[in-house]
């Protein structure tokens, strides 16, 4: 008999990181702070009715092609700067085993608006069964030319249900759309845990709660923010942002899956009747 599944997806930056990816390796090749950047990031996004991650990728192709070879190998190699949370390096190993201990297969999957080639270059990458982030189109010669995939607050959402239904390839649109049943789907919402930071991870946040999943808004020092969320019911837990064992953050995850694993428990019951 199969196990059943739980999917615990997160936001990439001020998540699992403290920055934006991009202000550990790639402004150092600018002529620029990360400050500036993003300022003209927003001046872009503003002065042309742009969407915000397109603004940024545009930027890196405009400030990064006459600095260094904008190749997805040099993007990867970005991704090894990356400074993580406390704990992140070992939370999965923790998580999977727990979970196989109560009965459960576990999946870890990213969802950002940051950029999947720097977070293919990450130490722990090779964690989540799928990358869901903005992505860049290369040319014969491998270098960046376009955007390939921009993923912005509101179009995270997809992810969600292709994860529910296990439509995992973005290219396949009429499997993700077509109706299945919550149970005859391959990760019910139920089974589903995200982690965010803040306003744009709301919409994920927020659909992963009302559909019976749990959502997690972490923050590094100033929890006000997170508790507003609490209070307008968009969130069920706020945390600190630290993985490490036996923290208040891993202690509640853990309580999640507990619930998940005695729920799924219940309606083996159930179908045995």
């Amino acid at each position: 008999m199969k196990k059943p599944i739980v999917a615990l997806m997160y936001d990439f930056d001020k998540t699992l990181s403290p920055k934006n990816m991009q202000d550990y390796g790639f402004m150092d090749g600018l002529d620029m702070t990360s400050e500036e950047f993003w300022a003209e990031c927003t001046k872009l996004t503003k002065a042309n009715g742009m969407d915000s991650i397109l603004s940024y990728m545009y930027l890196m192709l405009e400030k990064g092609r006459s600095k260094f070879l904008l190749k997805r190998e040099k993007f990867q190699q970005l991704g090894k700067s990356v400074k993580l949370f406390p704990g992140v390096n070992t939370w999965f190993t923790r998580i999977n085993e727990y979970c196989a201990g109560q009965g459960l297969q576990c999946e870890h999957y990213i969802i950002s608006s940051g950029l999947k080639e720097i977070i293919e270059g990450t130490p722990i990458a090779g964690e989540f069964k799928e990358i869901y982030a903005a992505e860049f189109l290369y040319d014969k010669d491998g270098l960046a030319q376009w955007p390939a995939m921009a993923v912005n607050y509101t179009s995270k959402t997809q992810f969600l249900y292709r994860i529910n239904k296990g439509v995992l390839d973005v290219t396949e649109q009429r499997a993700l759309n077509e109706y299945v049943p919550e149970d005859k789907r391959r990760i019910p919402f139920r089974n589903m845990i995200y982690f965010g930071d803040g306003d744009t991870d709301i919409p994920c946040m927020k659909l992963t709660k009302v559909n019976g999943g749990h959502s997690f808004v972490v923050y590094q020092k100033d929890k006000h923010e997170s508790e507003r969320l609490i209070s307008e019911n968009r969130v069920n837990f706020a945390c600190k942002a630290d993985y490490r064992k036996g923290s208040p953050l891993e202690k509640a995850v853990l309580a999640v899956i507990d619930n998940i694993a005695a729920t799924e428990k219940l309606k083996a019951l159930e179908r045995r009747k």
